[in-house]
């Protein structure tokens, strides 16, 4: 049995698009292959040591003949392709129905609710790409002091506001007085407020002053489980904000992967017990949203060097996770996320090494494994566990 599950969470590194991605005109999508592609190969030894090479068809990064861990990819059952949805559905909680999107905006009933509530017009109130409309629209939000809104094909209500025009508890409270409204039919995944700073022409945002403000799960995951069973479970980044805060003891944000690695090796050297979780945004945010392929892939190979530090500090009892929450295929049409495989590494001292997992059926899979390797009760908890098949002891 674990003492402790690290669970490390690359935010949009798919590998190749679901069986319904033609669905969500994501057919042919494919991250880490076309990452690879596009920068002329990738290097990622640790990871390739512990078998990314047998997940997708990745140049430079070839299946290993003996991985130190357990490899699979895993399928999402959730309609969607949004991070709160695929990052409920990894803690054991499937939805049977997707979060709303406006393509065209939001209804004009919903945005003068919400402009009555916080005493001011807003701008936009379009699909865009963050940064984009922040440079198209920020001298009129200087000048008329009226928040940016919009959102994307994703399931998302943005604020963008200047810290010096909107001070950031204002731009908080605005996006929480937004999270009410937006119930029901309304009902978004997640309402983000996006502070910036700067010039015209230079506006950049303050990616560490970001929060979001997630509906929370319909039913306890595998973090509340946890919790409920005496088990300390602590955030690293944003990845509390996407189950609503439940289940956390504390999710302090961070100002992108470098910031979160570091709090988190610290923590591993600190020793303990639970679930120790991060969210590694900085793939999706800066690079796949952005179409950026080679800073998306200089993250990644900043993460393979990371590995090379975290691994010896796994401590007996010790089993991390490596997994993703859908795709954001960089060289896709588009700037959303892409419906496609989850990847799924793990390993630690107790992990028997070169399991093959295979394609799991459900993200879910990776919540009641951890359940059942943490020993907590599974009750409500969507998945199959593969704890059998990969703990040293249960072989």
């Amino acid at each position: 049995m674990a003492r402790r599950v690290i669970w490390i969470v690359l935010d949009g590194v798919g590998a190749g698009a679901l069986p319904d991605a033609h669905l969500y005109g994501d057919e042919g999508a494919d991250t880490l292959r076309h990452l690879a592609e596009a920068v002329g190969s990738l290097e990622l030894s640790r990871l390739e040591a512990l078998g990314l090479g047998w997940l997708d068809d990745i140049l430079g990064v070839p299946p290993c003949p003996r991985p130190r861990g357990a490899y699979g990819t895993m399928l999402e059952k959730s309609p969607g392709k949004d991070s709160t949805s695929g990052h409920w559905e990894l803690a054991g909680v499937i939805l049977d129905r997707p979060f709303p999107v406006f393509p065209e905006g939001f209804p004009r009933e919903l945005v003068e609710e919400f402009e009555r509530r916080i005493g001011r017009r807003v701008l936009g109130n379009r699909p865009a790409s963050g940064t984009e409309i922040i440079q198209e629209l920020g001298e009129e939000h200087l000048r008329t002091g009226y928040p940016i809104l919009y959102t994307s094909a994703d399931s998302v209500f943005q604020l963008a506001a200047h810290k010096e025009v909107i001070p950031l508890e204002d731009l908080y409270r605005f996006c929480r007085v937004a999270r009410e409204i937006l119930r029901g039919e309304w009902a978004v995944s997640r309402v983000i407020a996006r502070p910036f700073v700067g010039r015209p022409g230079e506006f950049m945002r303050v990616g560490e002053e970001r929060l979001d403000l997630s509906l929370p799960p319909p039913r306890p995951t595998v973090l509340e489980r946890a919790r409920e069973a005496g088990l300390p479970v602590l955030g690293v980044g944003k990845v509390g904000d996407l189950y609503a805060g439940r289940g956390f003891d504390a999710s302090p944000h961070t100002s992108g992967n470098r910031e979160s690695m570091a709090r988190l090796l610290d923590e591993v050297r600190r020793g303990g017990e639970g679930i120790l979780m991060t969210n590694l945004v900085d793939f999706d945010t800066l690079y796949g949203h952005r179409r950026d392929p080679l800073g998306f892939a200089r993250a990644l190979v900043e993460f393979d060097q990371f590995l090379e530090e975290l691994e010896p500090e796994l401590k007996e009892g010790d089993v991390a996770f490596i997994v993703s929450d859908h795709g954001c295929d960089p060289t896709f049409r588009g700037t959303d996320h892409t419906r496609e495989r989850a990847i799924l590494l793990v390993f630690g001292p107790g992990i028997v090494p070169g399991v093959d997992l295979g394609t799991r059926e459900s993200f879910a899979d990776c919540g009641r494994t951890v359940a059942d390797l943490l020993g907590i009760p599974a009750e409500g908890l969507d998945g199959t566990s593969f704890a059998r098949e990969v703990a040293a002891e249960a072989g």
